[in-house]
């Protein structure tokens, strides 16, 4: 899927339905008890505090040759209640959510401040968010022949695509996440959340070689979406098509050369090695190889970077994050100069800053922190085949599998499960065993073109920070680097 140079957010779905009548009719929930909680979260003082409430429903289903071999269903629900008192976070959590529970979940993070009682905000301000994604008849607990239809005929169309293919195992995965955030500023906010992934993967062999292959992709959307958008038969042959093309790959050379990454998916290198060191907690804290930073140049005045949660459908968005604060896009990097980091409200107050909308978290296990929602470089005025065209001898990176960042100095090492070589302007071999090495902030200075074919990735990314998990979107249009340096065992 390719988009305009701007990325505007798509339209929103008109119905804003009451969110907040899950909590209040069936857990029997009110505004009252979150205000007595609230008031005794702040009873030994503190700076704020805030309630997050949630409630999940969700099926995951699995098939390994051609046999059910996973079946679950999950429910969860509980509150977590945050005191902040500086730079000081106390914090408790009950899947009990009765007055008596809540009050003493409350008593518990309150431990954390000293000092006199604070009063809360009289009376909540009812946040209104946007719509970004359907909810109406979602129902992650039913449907279960229909999902199972799903994965069946990604498996049937991967062992059809070619006889090399001698494993295949599919899953889909679905949840609803309904929250509710109450806070002592007055934010009273909730959302209901869809979230699908159907991945496909594969093992393909022949008289020498075994290879592997995986597919996948989703959003915040409906079963639906994978008949109208991206069916099962879609991802099977591409999850087959990676495996065999990595049966007849030779060695990837190793030493510095022109790299040019492939759009979509191979933005998960520019969300590791340079989204992590623009989140507001690591820059405050002075850790991140960006600390300090706003105002200067930090890349090629050709890139441009933006964080944007307000993409409908997307696995990243959200009509507000887990703080009760809609998010939006926020320009990271612009034409080469940092223009400023994510936020949650804890950051942006110690920061004198605003929250970005971007505190997220987990569950209500977890407490929130700056998190990225779909972040993507916005394209620039090359075309894809020029770029090509102007590499003498490099490797062209199509997609990636796993990868380290070290968030201190920015250095990243990421292998390639997809990628070619360019000799002579020219897409030749493809080549397995490549990894870039470089340092994220280094590495975005030698950005010399920037192609015009921007593309999201298939609704994949999950990203990991202190031990939470989060859905993620990443995107890039086709770039070219001058220098980077490739790790492989070939010539």
């Amino acid at each position: 899927m390719t988009f305009s140079a701007t990325l505007a957010p798509s339209d929103p779905i008109t119905e804003r339905p009451d969110h907040k009548r899950y909590f209040i009719e069936k857990l029997g929930l009110s505004e009252r008890l979150m205000e007595r909680c609230l008031g005794e979260a702040l009873s030994a003082g503190g700076d704020y505090a805030d309630l997050y409430f949630e409630a999940v429903t969700s099926t995951s289903l699995g098939i390994d040759e051609g046999l059910i071999k996973t079946a679950s269903q999950g429910i969860s629900v509980g509150c977590g209640i945050r005191v902040v008192s500086g730079e000081r976070t106390g914090f408790a959590f009950t899947d009990d959510l009765s007055s008596e529970r809540l009050l003493k979940a409350a008593r518990t993070a309150a431990l954390i401040a000293s000092g006199p009682a604070k009063e809360i905000v009289s009376g909540f301000r009812h946040i209104e968010t946007p719509s970004l994604y359907p909810i109406a008849g979602l129902s992650p607990d039913g449907e279960i022949e229909a999902k199972l239809a799903l994965i069946r005929r990604a498996d049937k169309a991967a062992r059809d695509s070619d006889p090399r293919i001698t494993q295949v195992r599919a899953g889909i995965n679905d949840e609803l996440r309904r929250i509710l955030i109450a806070a002592s500023d007055g934010t009273f906010a909730s959302d209901t959340q869809p979230l699908a992934r159907l991945n496909v993967f594969v093992i393909a062999k022949d008289s020498q070689n075994t290879a592997r292959g995986t597919s996948g992709g989703g959003g915040r959307v409906a079963l639906d979406f994978f008949e109208a958008e991206k069916s099962p038969e879609h991802f099977a042959r591409e999850a087959a098509r990676t495996a065999l093309l990595q049966l007849g790959a030779t060695e990837a050379p190793a030493g510095e050369m022109e790299v040019v990454l492939g759009p979509g998916w191979p933005g998960v290198l520019l969300h590791e090695a340079v989204g992590h060191g623009l989140e507001a907690d690591f820059n405050r804290k002075k850790t991140s190889a960006f600390s300090g930073l706003v105002g200067q140049k930090v890349a090629s005045e050709k890139v441009t970077v933006v964080d944007n949660g307000t993409i409908a459908n997307r696995r990243g968005s959200l009509n507000m994050d887990d703080e009760g604060v809609p998010t939006q896009e926020t320009v990271l990097i612009e034409n080469g100069i940092l223009k400023t980091f994510l936020s949650d409200k804890m950051n942006a107050r110690l920061m004198g800053g605003t929250s970005t909308g971007s505190g997220r978290r987990e569950s209500y296990h977890h407490v929130p922190m700056p998190r990225m929602t779909n972040t993507y470089m916005l394209n620039g005025d090359d075309l894809p085949e020029d770029i090509i065209k102007s590499v003498k001898r490099g490797l062209y990176a199509v997609n990636f599998g796993g990868g380290q960042v070290d968030i201190t100095n920015g250095k990243f090492v990421f292998s390639a499960s997809e990628a070619y070589l360019i000799e002579d302007g020219k897409v030749t071999r493809p080549v397995k065993g490549a990894t870039l090495i470089g340092n994220g902030p280094e590495a975005l200075k030698y950005v010399s073109m920037v192609g015009n074919d921007l593309a999201l990735d298939e609704g994949i990314g999950t990203c990991g920070k202190a031990g939470q998990s989060v859905p993620v979107g990443v995107g890039m249009p086709t770039i070219k680097l001058d220098r980077m340096t490739v790790g492989g065992t070939g010539h």
